[in-house]
C-alpha cells in the first residue's frame, strides 16, 4: 500500500459512474472539494475500526442504517432527526438483546449515488439515461435533467457537511439520553398493535445488562446523554471520493474524508476495478456487499486487497442473497473466509436481496421477507460456529409508505399514499422498531445457546 495514490483508481476499469460532457466544469468542481475541509477526521476512523474489531469477536454488534438515496429536495433538520431517533430507538433495543454495545453507523451524510440495474430506462417510447442519485444528476424525465452536473457534488458535500454537524450536536448535546430515547420506545409500544413488544420494552428500564452494556456507573453517568454516531455510505462516485481524500498527518495514511466508513456495492466489487483500487488504499473501515454471484475465489483476493494486513474492524462483509437463498450461498462464502484465516465482521443486508415489483405497480420490500432473511443469517453463523456481528437496513425515521406489512399491516394498496424515496423502497419507523425487537429475540435466543454450551 506504500507505493499506492489516491489517483490510480483512474487507471483501472471504471463501471456505474457517469461521463461528465464538461471536462474543464468537472476539473474546477474537483479543484474546489480538494480544497474543503475533509467531513470526517482520522481519529474518528480509527475509533469505528476499533468498534468494529468488537463486533466481529462478538463484543458489540453493528447497526448499519439510513436512506436509500439521500435527496437534495427532501433534506430538512426534522428529516435527521427523526431517523437518527429511530436509530438510537433500535440500538437500544438490540443493545438489551445482545447484551454487548451496539455500534450506530448511518447511510447518511454521503450516501448520494446509486448503482443502476440498466444504464438507461424507457418510458412511453423515450430512452433516456438512468437517474443515478441527486449527487450526478436529476430525477425528472428529461434529457436536460439525466445530463450529469459535476457542480452537485458541491452541494452534496454542503448538505452531507450540514447533516453531520446537525448528527453531532445530536449525538452530545443531551437528545441522545437514555431515559428520553426509552420513552420514544415505550410510545411504540403503546400502541394496540404492538402490545407484543410492551413486556420487553418495560424490562429494559431496569435491567442491569443493558445498564452495564451502555457502560453506566457512578463514574461514567455522562454516557446516558451521549453517543457515539458514525456515517457511512457507497464509495460510488470516485472524482468525488479522491478530492475528499486527505493524508492523515498523525499516521501517514489517506483518509476517505467523506464518511467514516465506506462500502464498495455488489455491482462495483470486481477485484481489478476503479472502486476496490480506492478503497484499499484509505484507512477507513471497508464495507463489501456479498451478492449470490460472489465466488469464493474472488472473496480470497478482495479480502486480500482490501485488508493485507488482516486488521480486526477494517473490513466488514455485508451480505445480500434474498430471503431463502442465505443457506445456500453463505456457507460457501463462510468456508473461505475460514480457509484464509481472515478477521471480518459478517453482517446482514436484509433489504437489496427482497425486492419485488406490488400489485400496485410500486417497488417494494415485505417485512416478512426482510425479518426471514435475518433469521436465515442468524442461522447459518449459528450452524457455522461463527459471529453474525450486525445488520444493515434501508430505513427512514418518516412515516412512509414503501415496504408492506409489519405491525400496521401495510398494503399494496397502502403504497401509494406515503411513497416518497427516489430509488428503493425503505422501512419506515414503526417497521424499522419492529424489526429491532424481533432481532432483539434473535440475539438473546444466540446468546442463551451460547450459556448452555458453555455450562454457564
Amino acid at each position: 500500500m506504500g507505493t499506492w495514490k489516491k489517483t490510480d483508481w483512474r487507471n483501472k476499469q471504471r463501471v456505474q459512474m457517469p461521463d461528465y460532457l464538461d471536462q474543464d466544469a468537472l476539473n474546477a468542481v474537483e479543484a474546489r472539494l480538494s480544497s474543503y475541509p475533509p467531513l470526517v477526521f482520522a481519529g474518528e476512523a480509527r475509533r469505528l475500526k476499533e468498534q468494529l474489531g468488537a463486533a466481529s469477536r462478538g463484543e458489540a454488534f453493528l447497526l448499519q442504517g439510513g436512506d436509500c438515496a439521500e435527496s437534495f429536495e427532501e433534506f430538512s433538520a426534522d428529516g435527521i432527526r427523526d431517523t437518527f431517533k429511530v436509530m438510537l430507538q433500535m440500538a437500544m433495543v438490540l443493545t438489551y438483546g445482545a447484551k454487548v454495545p451496539v455500534v450506530k453507523v448511518g447511510r447518511m451524510a454521503g450516501q448520494f449515488a446509486k448503482p443502476r440495474s440498466a444504464p438507461t430506462e424507457t418510458i412511453d417510447g423515450v430512452e433516456l439515461p438512468s437517474f443515478r442519485g441527486d449527487i450526478i444528476n436529476e430525477l425528472a424525465f428529461t434529457p436536460e435533467a439525466r445530463i450529469p452536473q459535476p457542480e452537485k457534488m458541491l452541494r452534496a458535500y454542503t448538505q452531507a457537511a450540514a447533516t453531520l454537524n446537525l448528527v453531532r450536536a445530536f449525538s452530545t448535546g443531551g437528545y441522545a439520553d437514555v431515559h428520553q430515547v426509552h420513552q420514544w420506545t415505550l410510545g411504540f409500544t403503546n400502541a394496540p398493535e404492538a402490545e407484543k413488544y410492551r413486556e420487553l420494552a418495560v424490562r429494559i428500564s431496569d435491567t442491569l445488562d443493558f445498564m452495564k452494556a451502555a457502560g453506566v456507573n457512578q463514574e461514567t453517568a455522562h454516557t446516558l446523554q451521549s453517543v457515539d454516531f458514525y456515517t457511512s455510505h457507497e464509495a460510488l462516485l470516485l472524482e468525488y471520493e479522491e478530492a475528499l481524500c486527505r493524508l492523515d498527518s498523525t499516521s501517514g495514511k489517506w483518509l476517505a474524508g467523506s464518511g467514516h466508513m465506506i462500502w464498495i456495492g455488489d455491482r462495483t466489487r470486481q477485484p481489478d476495478g476503479a472502486h476496490v483500487e480506492f478503497c484499499r488504499g484509505v484507512q477507513n473501515p471497508i464495507g463489501l456487499k456479498c451478492g449470490p454471484t460472489t465466488t469464493a475465489d474472488d472473496l480470497k483476493v478482495l479480502m486480500n486487497k482490501l485488508n493485507p494486513e488482516n486488521e480486526a474492524g477494517r473490513l466488514t462483509l455485508i451480505a445480500r442473497f434474498g430471503a431463502g437463498s442465505v443457506g445456500e450461498h453463505l456457507p460457501r462464502l463462510i468456508k473461505a473466509v475460514k480457509e484464509e484465516g481472515a478477521n471480518v465482521l459478517w453482517t446482514c443486508d436484509a433489504m437489496h436481496g427482497n425486492t419485488i415489483k406490488s400489485s400496485t405497480g410500486f417497488k417494494t420490500r415485505p417485512f416478512e421477507s426482510v425479518l426471514r432473511e435475518v433469521k436465515e443469517f442468524f442461522a447459518v453463523h449459528n450452524a457455522e460456529g461463527t459471529i453474525p456481528g450486525g445488520v444493515h437496513f434501508e430505513m427512514t425515521g418518516s412515516d412512509v409508505t414503501e415496504c408492506t406489512g409489519g405491525v400496521r399491516a401495510v398494503t399494496d394498496e397502502d403504497l401509494s399514499s406515503r411513497y416518497h424515496t427516489a430509488c428503493d423502497p425503505r422501512l419506515n419507523a414503526s417497521q424499522s422498531l419492529e424489526l429491532a425487537f424481533l432481532v432483539s429475540e434473535e440475539l438473546t435466543a444466540r446468546r442463551t445457546a451460547l450459556q448452555a454450551a458453555s455450562g454457564q
